[in-house]
């Protein structure tokens, strides 16, 4: 079993990692929050859309993660290098593809859903030039996978605060027009976006020619297509991508339920979700580290090792993000005053707020024990559970928002149903199903 020290070093270096992922929203929503309540709008709706198609790659990513995770427990470390490349080319395919759905077919489905036009611009203004982005966090999605998969996870540190300083110079000169930068409001900040995924992206290229054991890993060998192997990876895949595209598109019917009630309870749920990455990055990385220990440990065939593992991790995570919530549910007067200088809009925001920072004392268990099941290549069990869950999860939305349009702070409790449902489900399958025979 894997000690406090070893969750740390591979938990913290991921943390400022996702940070790097939700930087961009974060910096867009602070910066457009002083531009109108309908750029906030629209850079929620244009985010999420490109959050489901990113999510897909993600999921590709996270698929080839725990492949490369379970051949690093068992050494044998040249059959990393054929995952991440065949990995990488199907990236580039899928980032095409993204974009060309987006150009030809996403402006008719926005006017078709979306009650305000002013939203519906700025969400394609936003979208047209954030879309981009695919190409470059698709590639760096799968450096990301290699270096959890192996363990080396201080690399994300470096990577996430070069971006961080990167994104938030250029969404302040582009979104305003500072610095000599054109004004280009919520255009600038999907611009921004794009640029600081591509340097994210070449920082782990420069890192990895210049300071990994590229042939210990099998890099220095000829690598060509392989059907089998990718089809391999996409076995494995196939279920994390498909289970995380359902969650992101259920996501973004919740914020057009928010926008059928109105251009400010979009702009809440906006500030909300943002506030929110400042625990679900703590969590997810812990949930990662679940992931990639629980593969390691199986690959190294100390099975019985599993239960206390997740137990180990989950009581560090509850350490980490406790004094968060306390902070975000006694002063949330303070943390929203990043977001926006509209009074009004701050005391709106104030119970969706607790509501949803309520949800995460579910939440991080059920991060932890939801990641374990992917880690033990079972991924078609964790994609069974996110359907069974979401159902349960869009029935609520149908109810509170499309039916009584009931205030935003109760379409907000629905975390809790989606928490709660994905907890009951891992659990039962840690105590109940045959996960240590699982081989990949």
């Amino acid at each position: 079993m894997y000690g406090n020290k070893k969750i740390w070093n591979v938990a913290y270096p991921i943390i400022f990692s996702i940070l790097s992922e939700n930087i961009i929203s974060i910096t867009d929503t602070a910066f457009l929050g002083r531009v109108g309540e309908v750029e906030l709008g629209g850079a929620a709706l244009g985010g999420l859309l490109y959050l489901i198609f990113f999510m897909l790659g993600f999921g590709f990513s996270t698929g080839s993660q725990i492949l490369m995770a379970r051949r690093n427990g068992e050494g044998e470390f040249n059959k990393i290098a054929p995952i991440f490349m065949q990995g990488s080319g199907f990236l580039l395919i899928l980032a095409f593809l993204g974009v060309a759905v987006v150009y030809f077919t996403v402006p008719m489905f926005i006017h078709s859903i979306v009650d305000s036009e002013r939203v519906a611009a700025s969400t394609l203004a936003f979208l047209k030039w954030r879309v981009w982005g695919l190409f470059f966090g698709y590639l760096a999605g799968m450096y990301r996978a290699f270096f959890v998969g192996i363990t080396k996870t201080k690399v994300l540190t470096m990577a996430a605060v070069f971006m961080a300083v990167i994104n938030i110079f250029l969404d302040y000169g582009l979104v305003f027009g500072k610095f000599g930068l054109p004004q280009m409001g919520i255009e600038g900040a999907a611009l921004a976006s794009v640029i600081s995924e591509f340097f994210f992206f070449l920082f782990f290229v420069v890192f990895s020619v210049t300071k990994l054991d590229l042939k210990k890993y099998g890099f220095s060998e000829k690598i060509s297509y392989n059907h089998k192997q990718l089809a391999h990876v996409l076995n494995i895949s196939f279920w994390i991508m498909f289970q995380y595209f359902l969650a992101m598109s259920t996501w973004f019917i919740f914020f057009i339920a928010t926008e059928h009630l109105g251009e400010r309870s979009l702009a809440v749920s906006n500030i909300v979700r943002s506030v929110s990455s400042m625990l679900f990055m703590c969590i997810s990385a812990y949930g990662t580290t679940t992931n990639t220990l629980v593969s390691n440990l199986m690959g190294e065939g100390k099975t019985e090792d599993v239960p206390g593992q997740i137990f180990k991790i989950l009581k560090q995570c509850a350490v980490l993000i406790t004094p968060v919530i306390v902070a975000l549910w006694l002063f949330p007067e303070q943390v929203l005053m990043i977001y926006t200088d509209n009074p009004e809009l701050i005391q709106a925001t104030i119970p969706s707020m607790r509501v949803l920072v309520s949800a995460y004392v579910i939440a991080a268990p059920a991060m932890l024990y939801f990641q374990f099941v992917s880690g033990t290549g079972n991924t078609r069990s964790a994609f069974g559970m996110e359907v069974a869950t979401l159902i349960f999860y869009m029935l609520f939305i149908w109810i509170v928002a499309f039916k009584k349009q009931l205030p935003v702070d109760i379409c907000w409790y629905s975390e809790h149903i989606y928490w709660g449902g994905l907890l009951i489900f891992s659990y039962i399958y840690l105590k109940k199903a045959d996960w240590q025979s699982k081989k990949i």
